[in-house]
């Protein structure tokens, strides 16, 4: 699939999205990187590193979190998108579910919509991701953890939104599924998730896995946001092995190796 001015072999090898976040209030790094110079000395670092896509997000979506205005969400993102793609030759995705913050990280030169709620929250968040023939990355999401068979609604609710991006024009190779982890689930449902995560190849489209620091972690290995390193690198090796495209993670250098070693064990 293509994303912004790359393409990436979807098929035999797991890429890596690195988290920028500009806010002051994220669960695991909140105001690091909230200043336009923190956040590209940071983007330096995660490119360094090997980050093949920069994730840029300007309001905190972790449980419990205050929303904030789009006005202040731009003002967030917008210069930060903007410094990025001036400085660094890597794919920007904006992480939002608002149809006007998407819109002007994209008029700034992002390259993909990541949206935790698939297209579902804004209803114009698709017609806006085919006006700039940008990527997406849709994830499922639910207001409530309440299912009658987890795998088989969740790949419904994802297919839904899939729909809803190829109804607005988007190709479908375009197109990213996020199954979702820490959002919509129990405990439980997150570990059974992670279990089954090849299913959601079902769909006929590459998966990201966005795992890192989440509270899954924390509640099984009970440590602090700070501490979840090794139980992130446990997903990332997890998601090389069930065939995801993409792992979301806040520590790149770590879990490239990680993702190195696995492929190489593989003979990828």
């Amino acid at each position: 699939m293509n994303i912004g001015n790359r393409t990436f072999d979807i098929e035999r090898k797991t890429y890596f999205m690195g988290i920028l976040n500009v806010t002051p209030d994220s669960f695991s790094d909140g105001g690091q990187f909230n200043r336009l110079d923190a956040a590209l000395r940071r983007a330096e670092e995660m490119v360094s590193e090997g980050a093949d896509v920069i994730d840029i997000g300007g309001e905190s979506t972790r449980p419990g979190h205050t929303p904030i205005s789009d006005r202040e969400e731009i003002d967030r993102i917008a210069p930060a998108v903007e410094a990025v793609k001036a400085r660094f030759d890597v794919p920007v995705s904006i992480d939002t579910y608002k149809s006007s913050v998407a819109e002007a990280a994209l008029q700034a030169g992002a390259d993909l919509v990541n949206d935790i709620w698939g297209f579902r929250h804004d209803p114009e968040m698709a017609t806006v991701t085919a006006r700039y023939n940008a990527a997406c990355c849709l994830m499922h999401n639910r207001h409530e953890a309440v299912y009658r068979d987890l795998l088989e609604d969740m790949l419904a609710d994802l297919q839904g939104s899939v729909d809803l991006a190829l109804e607005a024009g988007i190709p479908k190779d375009r197109i990213l599924v996020d199954p979702g982890v820490g959002f919509g689930k129990t405990y439980e449902m997150n570990l059974e998730v992670l279990r089954r995560l090849e299913e959601f190849r079902r769909l006929g489209l590459p998966v990201l896995l966005g795992a890192s620091r989440k509270s899954v972690i924390g509640l099984t290995l009970d440590l602090p946001a700070t501490e979840r390193l090794e139980g992130t690198l446990a997903t990332t090796v997890l998601a090389v092995l069930k065939g995801c495209a993409f792992v979301r993670v806040h520590d790149v250098k770590e879990n490239r190796r990680a993702v190195q070693m696995t492929e190489a064990i593989l003979g990828r």
